[in-house]
């Protein structure tokens, strides 16, 4: 992959991590300009955005492996950048509601389209994944910047406007920039990667399950930080700006994760360092839950690196074990369970917070992630697969 659309492909993954956290942002600008009693009540309007962005992604790999990644990432760039602009142009909570579900169908298409598209001729997968999934995290710090910036000098508005011009004239550069396929994925010669139908199965089910409780810990801690952090930190900073720098700080240190942990999966199997960074985030959230000012803003720098390193674990297992020709459709159909079920768990949050309080919802997060740290355990071991893998016996997964 040439570098100029190599890095559009990291700036895309940006780009949809910020589009999807620019309400969360702005969310109590958003609620007083419609009249709307306070954030918490504006939150459920954001679900079908993070239900599309998993439920769109089974259509979205589907299309990327038959009809092309290259294509796809053309809707992808436009349509995120239109869509945008769209949610900027509206009035009413129903339809900020309605816009947001557009963008997040279009925000569906990056993960099982651009991942693959990215790391198809990978000689090292797990940096390029953990360089990518930097990325993508930046832009989540970015869109704790920016929109904290652009609400206080133009109002909510342009904190989609910006981004959305930004998106269609990436959407110009990768059309003149990357180079045609040579046919879809899915109908170039197949070297499918397989292993025995139990091993299979149980992989792919433990790939799920641990994508859901990673998704889940990831939509609430991003989506519900920037109010967490007014929170905990009210009286010693209340400007937005300087609120949206700090947020931005965090998720920036915690993005370094990625890269760390996708150079260890170059060289360390999968299952132990995923238990080990679990743990961690167990004993991350639970600090969190019980501290605030100063010493609350350490434990989230903490719970967000474990949230952020978690990530690549995923997207690693779908390119050691799933064939090219059908990676977009495996990645699609994961995302779509887990983030269907996260979405859930994004409607719940204004809620939850509203009756609960933010210091029982972390401690709920601990649970998650003593959850997650459980299924791993029942990820089959990865010398068992590779031998596997070499004998060239199986079904293929």
């Amino acid at each position: 992959m040439p570098f100029l659309p190599s890095l559009l492909l990291n700036l895309g993954h940006a780009l949809d991590h910020l589009f999807l956290l620019i309400f969360a942002t702005a969310v109590s600008a958003i609620a007083q300009d419609f009249g709307v009693a306070g954030w918490e009540d504006m939150m459920p309007y954001t679900v079908g955005a993070f239900m599309m962005f998993g439920f769109a992604s089974i259509p979205a790999g589907r299309m990327g492996d038959m009809w092309g990644r290259r294509q796809m990432m053309l809707v992808f760039f436009f349509g995120m950048g239109l869509s945008a602009i769209g949610v900027s142009l509206t009035q009413t909570p129903l339809q900020m509601g309605i816009a947001l579900t557009v963008l997040g169908v279009f925000s569906a298409i990056y993960h099982p389209v651009g991942i693959p598209m990215l790391v198809q001729k990978a000689k090292k997968p797990g940096f390029t994944i953990g360089v990518n999934g930097l990325a993508g995290n930046l832009g989540i710090a970015l869109a704790a910047l920016s929109t904290g910036f652009l609400v206080a000098w133009q109002g909510w508005r342009m904190a989609f406007i910006v981004p959305g011009l930004v998106s269609i004239a990436c959407g110009f550069v990768f059309a003149w920039s990357a180079p045609q396929e040579g046919g879809a994925p899915a109908k170039k010669k197949s070297n499918s990667v397989q292993l025995p139908k139990n091993v299979a199965w149980r992989t792919f089910a433990v790939m799920v399950a641990t994508a859901t409780t990673t998704s889940v810990l990831f939509n609430i801690t991003t989506n519900g930080n920037a109010q967490l952090l007014a929170e905990r930190l009210d009286g010693l900073v209340n400007d937005p700006a300087r609120l949206g720098m700090l947020l931005a700080a965090i998720y920036a240190v915690a993005s370094l994760a990625q890269l760390v942990v996708g150079r260890l999966l170059d060289w360390f199997p999968v299952k132990p360092l995923f238990f080990c960074v679990l743990v961690l985030q167990i004993v991350a959230f639970g600090v969190a839950s019980q501290t605030s000012g100063w010493l609350w803003y350490v434990a989230a720098i903490g719970y967000m690196v474990m949230v952020f390193g978690a990530i690549p674990f995923s997207d690693t297992m779908v390119v050691r074990y799933i064939d090219d020709a059908m990676r977009s459709r495996v990645s699609g159909t994961r995302i779509a369970i887990s983030f269907g079920f996260s979405s859930i768990a994004v409607y719940m949050l204004g809620p939850v917070v509203k009756v609960a309080g933010f210091t029982q919802l972390m401690m709920a997060l601990t649970c998650v992630a003593a959850l997650g740290a459980l299924i791993v355990l029942f990820l089959p071991n990865e010398a068992e697969m590779n031998a596997h893998l070499q004998s060239g016996s199986g079904k293929s997964l």
